[in-house]
């Protein structure tokens, strides 16, 4: 005789509605529950009475009814064991607020973007980042125990540190308030996404009088790049592209009342943008009429040819993706079969050549030029200004 069918606990549609929302919550608004600060009458805080007032939210949203203060705290406290029990929530305790798993994740891919997270806020200074960073440190404090601190061991790590203050919180508890666009990153942000053109002010230039003044943009893409933060933009009018550092703006930031243009027309831009960028060497996009004649494949390319020496030729040999069109040649060797130098042929345009210069003058008299030779001739000056100078 066939036995009479068990009545499951969440058959009832209210039941059913209560848990399925439950998780819609915990879905959707990770960590609630969570509060870093004490009540006002010092009292214990009851993390269910946040979860109950985001579930009865999104009910009405879905315009399902509840009867007057349903579910009750207790009820709720019930159904996250219950989520327990399917393996929906772990088992083990919330004291940062609850969330499910880890979000779209595995844990392994959730450890890979949780130190570039870590890196990135401590070394690279981005607030947005270092705010997402600190909340999620509390936030999985129980999974690393879990994992025994592998989840928050920095395995990797990015050390190139921002040589500029990034934080406008940092800045002012340190009372050192440079009123920079990074207060505003919020809006250029938005802007981006958006392609909105914003208006920016720039009252210093360290190498010049030149390009001082408000400024008329559409921002494509915010960049860390050695040593600070830079902004990819193009010219409202004219669309010449450049980058920007973006501490060289004050904090005056107005989105420009236009017609948006949308997300297909900034990708268009900003792969033009990181095309000049490959083809070149270093952040200097060149000027206007560089600029067009490059994108045209009208523009004629230098040939640099450079000689490094026997400390730095191993670190030349290394570097075979330096850039996409370098050629290395080996040259000569010793009696005991060592390198004497390595050759290193690459075609640039004339833009790229003074950070080229840069590049090649890291290692001092372990470089000769050999062309063209006008960046031979300007080597050779700063070799005898360098002498003078020890004289």
């Amino acid at each position: 005789m066939a036995k009479n069918p068990t009545p499951h606990p969440y058959a009832d549609k209210l039941t059913f509605d209560r848990i399925m929302l439950l998780i819609a919550t915990l879905v959707n608004h990770p960590g609630i529950g969570y509060s870093d600060t004490e009540t006002s009458d010092g009292k214990y805080h009851d993390a269910l009475l946040e979860v109950r007032s985001q579930l009865q939210t999104i009910a009405a949203e879905f315009s399902i009814e509840f009867p007057e203060n349903y579910p009750a705290t207790p009820t709720i406290r019930k159904d996250l064991e219950t989520l327990r029990h399917y393996g929906i929530l772990d088992k083990r305790m919330y004291r940062s607020g609850y969330y499910l798993g880890t979000g779209a994740m595995t844990r392994e891919e959730l450890q890979v973007a949780f130190q570039a997270l870590a890196s990135q806020a401590k070394n690279q200074g981005n607030p947005q980042v270092r705010r997402i960073y600190e909340k999620l440190t509390k936030l999985l404090r129980g999974l690393d125990i879990e994992l025994k601190g592998e989840l928050f061991y920095p395995v990797r790590q990015h050390l190139n540190r921002a040589i500029i203050y990034t934080d406008p919180v940092e800045m002012i508890d340190r009372q050192n308030n440079q009123h920079t666009l990074f207060h505003k990153l919020d809006i250029v942000e938005t802007a981006i996404v958006r392609g909105q053109p914003i208006e920016l002010y720039r009252e210093k230039n360290y190498y010049g009088k030149s390009h001082l003044g408000f400024r008329r943009i559409w921002p494509l893409q915010l960049i860390y790049h050695d040593i600070a933060w830079y902004l990819i933009c193009e010219d409202y009018d004219s669309r010449h592209l450049t980058v920007e550092r973006v501490n060289r703006f004050t904090e005056h930031c107005e989105i420009i009342d236009v017609e948006a243009r949308g997300l297909a027309a900034q990708l268009q831009s900003l792969k033009i943008a990181h095309k000049l960028l490959k083809n070149g060497w270093g952040l200097f996009l060149g000027n206007s009429e560089q600029q067009q004649a490059e994108l045209e494949g009208t523009l004629k390319l230098q040939k640099v040819k450079v000689r490094f020496f026997e400390k730095v030729v191993g670190f030349i040999l290394e570097g075979d993706r330096r850039h996409p069109r370098q050629k290395i040649k080996e040259g000569r060797r010793d009696s005991d079969g060592q390198l004497l130098y390595v050759d290193y042929w690459i075609d640039l345009p004339d833009r790229s050549l003074n950070e080229f210069s840069l590049w090649v003058n890291k290692h001092m008299d372990n470089a000769q030029v050999l062309s063209p030779p006008s960046l031979v001739e300007k080597h050779r000056q700063a070799a005898r200004d360098l002498v003078a100078r020890y004289s």
